[in-house]
C-alpha cells in the first residue's frame, strides 16, 4: 500500500452519522483525494467539452459518426476481456438504492445482477451516500439485516450462491459532492462513490469469487471513457489487484454516445463488459441537444416514445451489434411497473406490457435486462430463458443483418404520435411529484404504478421546455391549445391543489411540496435550459 497522500479531503458541513468512520477512514479519504488530484483537471475538461459540443449541434441540427475515430471501427480484429465469471450471464438485472431494505432485497431477488445505485435512484444526501457505502460493505461480509419499523417483518441474506453479483452506479461526472472538499474544492461525486466503494470492497469482492464492477452514467464521448479507464487502471495498482480486474459497463443513454459505441467499448477495451440500453435519459439527451433543431426533433408524449419506434429500433439494433461485435454484453432497458397490491387487472395488463418488451429485447439479441422490483424478476427471466436456454448470453448473435446511418439515429419525425394535453398534464404530475420526494431524499419513486427516478424527471420537464419553445399545441376540450408558460402554470397549481386534497393539509405541510413545484416550474419555464435539473435541486437538497 502506497503511503496516504499528504492531505485528504475534509468533511465539511455534516452531521455525523452512524458508523461514519468506517467508511471515511484516513486511508480511503487519501485515496478519494489522490483520485480527485490526479483525474478532476481532465474531469472540468471533459465537461467545458460537452458544452462545446453542445453549441456545435446547435448549430448544425445534426450529428455523425466520428472520422478521426473511423480506423477503429474498421478494425475487426480487436474484442473487449472476457467476461469474469460472475458477469457472464446477466440475464435479468435488478435496480435500485442502496438503503438497508432494497440492498437484502434485491440481492435476494432471483436476478443475476444488481445496479447498486448511487445515481439516479438516489438521492444524494450525506447519509445515503455514507450510509449506502456502508450497507454494501455490510452486506459483502454478510452481517446486515433489516426489521421494517412499520410491519416488524425482518430481512435478511439468503445463502451466498443465491446472491445477485453487485454492479454499482456512481453519480455522473457533472455531479459534485459538497461535503468531501481537497484544498476548498468539491470532490466530484463520481470519485466519491468509486473510490470509496473500490477502496473498501475490491479485494473482499475477489475473495468472494466476484469483483469491483461499475455501471458508468451519463457518458457522453469515448475520451469519457477514457479518463474512466484511467482512473480503473491507477486504481488497481494502489490497491494492489490485477489490471483487468474492473469491470464497467456503459449506459448509452446519451445521443452523443450513441454515435461512439465502438469507441467506447475500444477505450475501455480491458475493463469493459458491456453496454446498456438506458430509455428516459435517452430521450432527454435528445431533447438537451436537439432543443433548438425546430418541428421534426419534437418529441410526443413520452410514453407514446416506446422501443418499437424507428430512431430507438436503430439505436438498440445498433448497441446489440457493437457489443456482440466486439464480445461484450448488450443490456435492455428498464421495466418500470411496479405491481399493485390492490388492483389484478392493472397487474394483468402491466404484465403483459413487460412480457412483451422483453421478448423483444431477447428476440432482438440482448443479453440481460433490467426490471424495477423483484416481482417482475421471473417474468423478465422466462423470457430470456425460452431464448438462452442453458447458455449465459447470445454474444454468438452478431446481427450482422443491423444496418444503421447517421441519420437514423435522430430521426425522430418518422414517429406518427404528437405532444397531448394529458401528456403535458402527466409532465407535470410526475416532475412534481418526484422533485418533492428527492427533496426529502428520497430517490427512487412509485408514481401511478412506475418506479420514477431522476431520468424521468428529467425528460418531463425537458419536454415541458420543448413543446413551450416550439409553439406546440394541443387539442383539449374540442379547442387547440398552445403550450405557453401561463398554461405550465395553471396546469401545476391544479395538481398542486389536488395533491393537498389526495394528502390532507397537514401531510401536505409536512412534504416539500411547494418547493417541488416552484423548482419544476423553474427548470421548465427558464429560457435558459438547465443541463441537468439535478444541478439547481442539489442546492436545495435537505442533508
Amino acid at each position: 500500500m502506497p503511503a496516504p497522500a499528504p492531505s485528504s479531503p475534509a468533511v465539511v458541513e455534516a452531521e455525523p452519522l452512524p458508523r461514519q468512520e468506517e467508511v471515511l477512514t484516513d486511508a480511503a479519504l487519501a485515496f478519494v483525494g489522490e483520485l480527485h488530484r490526479r483525474f478532476t483537471p481532465r474531469r472540468d475538461e471533459l465537461l467545458a467539452r460537452r458544452a462545446e459540443r453542445r453549441a456545435e449541434i446547435a448549430r448544425t441540427s445534426s450529428l455523425d459518426f466520428l472520422p478521426e475515430t473511423a480506423a477503429i471501427r474498421a478494425d475487426d480484429s480487436w474484442r473487449v476481456a472476457p467476461a469474469p465469471a460472475a458477469l457472464n450471464d446477466r440475464r435479468v438485472e435488478i435496480t435500485g438504492p442502496t438503503d438497508r431494505k432494497m440492498t437484502i432485497n434485491a440481492l435476494n431477488s432471483g436476478a443475476k445482477v444488481w445496479l447498486a445505485d448511487f445515481e439516479d435512484a438516489s438521492a444524494p444526501t450525506w447519509e445515503n451516500v455514507v450510509l449506502g457505502q456502508l450497507n454494501l460493505l455490510d452486506a459483502f461480509e454478510r452481517r446486515i439485516d433489516f426489521t421494517d419499523p412499520a410491519s416488524g417483518k425482518s430481512y435478511a441474506l439468503k445463502p451466498a450462491d443465491e446472491l445477485a453479483t453487485v454492479v454499482m452506479r456512481p453519480r455522473g461526472w457533472h455531479l459534485a459532492e459538497r461535503h468531501l472538499r481537497l484544498d476548498g474544492t468539491p470532490v466530484p461525486g463520481a470519485l466519491v462513490d468509486f473510490g470509496l466503494y473500490f477502496f473498501h470492497n475490491a479485494k473482499r469482492l475477489l475473495e468472494l469469487g466476484k469483483g469491483p464492477y461499475f455501471y458508468l452514467p451519463k457518458t457522453e464521448s469515448h475520451l469519457e471513457a477514457r479518463l474512466w479507464n484511467d482512473v480503473f487502471v491507477f486504481a488497481q495498482d494502489y490497491v494492489g489487484i490485477p489490471q483487468g480486474t474492473v469491470r464497467a459497463t456503459v449506459l448509452i443513454e446519451t445521443i452523443t454516445a450513441a454515435y461512439e459505441m465502438e469507441e467506447i467499448l475500444y477505450e475501455l477495451r480491458d475493463h469493459a463488459s458491456g453496454l446498456n440500453a438506458g430509455r428516459w435519459d435517452y430521450l432527454f439527451s435528445i431533447v438537451k441537444n436537439f432543443r433548438d433543431g425546430g418541428a421534426k426533433f419534437v418529441l410526443p408524449d413520452r410514453n407514446a416514445v416506446t422501443m418499437t419506434a424507428p430512431f430507438m429500433r436503430a439505436y438498440t439494433d445498433l448497441l446489440v451489434r457493437t457489443c456482440h461485435k466486439r464480445g461484450a454484453h448488450a443490456i435492455g432497458g428498464m421495466a418500470a411497473f411496479i405491481p399493485s397490491r390492490r388492483d389484478a387487472e392493472v397487474n394483468k395488463v402491466a404484465f403483459e406490457k413487460v412480457k412483451a418488451d422483453k421478448d423483444r429485447e431477447a428476440g432482438d439479441g440482448f443479453d440481460g435486462s433490467w426490471v424495477a422490483h423483484p416481482d417482475l424478476v421471473p417474468l423478465a427471466m422466462a423470457s430470456f430463458d425460452a431464448v438462452l436456454g442453458t447458455d449465459p448470453n447470445q454474444k454468438h448473435r452478431l446481427r450482422e443483418d443491423v444496418s444503421v446511418a447517421a441519420g437514423d439515429l435522430i430521426a425522430i419525425d418518422s414517429l406518427h404520435a404528437k405532444p397531448t394535453y394529458e401528456g403535458l398534464r402527466n409532465a407535470v404530475q410526475v416532475g412534481i411529484r418526484y422533485i418533492e420526494a428527492w427533496l426529502r431524499g428520497v430517490g427512487a419513486v412509485a408514481i401511478f404504478n412506475l418506479m420514477e427516478d431522476a431520468a424521468t424527471a428529467e425528460i418531463s420537464r425537458s419536454q415541458i421546455w420543448q413543446w413551450i419553445n416550439a409553439g406546440v399545441e394541443f387539442e383539449h376540450e374540442g379547442t387547440r391549445v398552445r403550450a405557453t408558460p401561463e398554461l405550465v402554470r395553471e396546469v401545476a397549481a391544479e395538481e398542486l391543489a389536488a395533491i393537498r386534497g389526495e394528502l390532507g393539509d397537514e401531510a401536505f405541510a409536512a412534504g416539500t411540496w411547494q418547493q417541488a413545484h416552484d423548482l419544476l416550474l423553474k427548470v421548465a419555464l427558464d429560457e435558459n435550459y438547465e443541463d441537468f435539473l439535478t444541478l439547481p435541486a442539489y442546492e436545495q437538497l435537505r442533508g
